[in-house]
């Protein structure tokens, strides 16, 4: 399992930004849940802030959304020449969506949201430049237009708060040993939950028509160093503390008609649950509109679904993972989610036996889940540089 989780090919985080504000930082993250307006009211302290287990009537806020097939878009991409060949490839072929990020890898809110409380924070870095601009231009060329917000994994905040993060016992800020050291925020903490509703909040008043929350979830292999870090918690386990944020989020935003979607690794379809890092598959998927597993055959180890390796066998891999994720959303009933998988653009050239990946072994991808009856996807390649001639029916 620790061999999928290290497969990941999301970029690493870089040093926090601008210095603190001068106003105490709790104050500022409430008051820019508060500045959203929030639907219900929001639960005090941290330690009353599970969300009962109710039944509750889910209904698509987006009926007249299309059958997504889409690609990830960086803030880079979307505010750079780059945006104009992501544009053609979509006026040109079956695929009509973008995701792209406005709370990126690092914790940098990626345009200028002209939320005061929000950019008082300094967790701004208004890379792109020109957001209403840039929502002119998708809605010239029919995009649908997608806010990916990465929750938990967030360096910029864990810097300027560590008492939000991960502490080691001699009292400095948990990172997790890469080469380019990141950290996250602590998924009990309810001062972290409002801040990613806020930011979720202003994309959609931005004119994004789903939200689609990354990294919900503790750090990787959490569960070997769970006790030996200090931290805020309660009495509840993992899955359900980033369950209850889920439900949370989709209750803030419902009166904004926004989709609410969730990247969730693969393989947690195929297990009881993910229990380290917080991730059951069926709890976080009641909560969605959209549920997007990572299926991407490269993150799977010898021996998944029949193959000695999985990335060699993009059909096999892919249907297998869909079997599995079909299996584990059927008693969810009429709270299943539309089921929109990331596939992989990329050759994983770390995994021994790897192949190369192009228009084939994307090809291959999308025939897998047709033939499972899945006629949405996303497509990851970090740089943005997808494969040409690939046909997206």
């Amino acid at each position: 399992m620790e061999l999928l989780l290290a497969a990941l090919l999301l970029l690493v985080g870089t040093a926090p930004g601008t210095a603190a504000a001068a106003v105490p930082i709790e104050q500022l993250l409430q008051a820019a849940a508060d500045s959203g307006k929030a639907a219900a009211p929001a639960p005090s302290g941290t330690a009353d802030i599970s969300i009962p287990e109710t039944e509750f009537v889910k209904s698509d806020p987006q009926t007249d959304a299309p059958a997504v097939k889409g690609v990830y878009v960086t803030a880079h991409s979307a505010a750079g020449s780059r945006l104009n060949a992501l544009l053609k490839l979509l006026d040109e072929t079956e695929l009509n969506s973008f995701v792209i990020d406005v709370k990126d890898d690092y914790g940098h809110i990626t345009y200028d949201t002209e939320n005061p409380e929000l950019n008082a924070l300094g967790t701004t870095k208004p890379i792109i430049a020109d957001m209403p601009g840039l929502m002119a231009t998708l809605q010239e060329h029919d995009v649908y237009p997608i806010a990916r917000v990465v929750v938990f994994k967030d360096t910029v905040l864990a810097g300027k708060k560590p008492e939000l993060s991960f502490l080691n016992p001699d009292g400095t800020l948990w990172t997790n040993g890469k080469s380019t050291p990141d950290s996250f925020v602590n998924p009990y903490e309810k001062q972290v939950w409002d801040y990613n509703v806020a930011v979720a909040k202003e994309a959609a008043k931005s004119g994004f028509k789903e939200i689609q929350f990354d990294y919900v979830r503790f750090p990787e292999g959490f569960e070997k160093r769970a006790e030996q870090l200090s931290y805020t918690k309660d009495d509840r386990p993992r899955i359900d503390a980033v369950a209850d944020f889920v439900k949370y989020a989709r209750e803030q935003l419902a009166p904004l008609g926004v989709r609410v979607s969730v990247d969730i690794f693969g393989y947690a379809a195929s297990v009881p649950a993910a229990e380290g890092i917080g991730q059951d598959f069926g709890k976080i998927a009641k909560y969605v509109d959209v549920i997007a597993p990572m299926v991407y055959p490269s993150h799977y180890g010898t021996g998944w679904f029949g193959s000695k390796v999985p990335d060699a066998a993009p059909y096999a891999t892919i249907h297998g993972a869909m079997a599995d994720t079909t299996k584990k959303l059927d008693p969810l009933g009429s709270h299943k989610p539309v089921v929109r998988p990331w596939l992989q653009d990329f050759t994983a050239s770390w995994v021994q036996g790897h192949i190369e990946y192009g228009k084939r072994e994307i090809e291959e991808q999308i025939r897998a889940l047709k033939d499972s009856g899945i006629d949405e996807f996303l497509l990851w390649n970090a740089g943005n540089t997808y494969t040409k001639g690939v046909s997206y029916e």
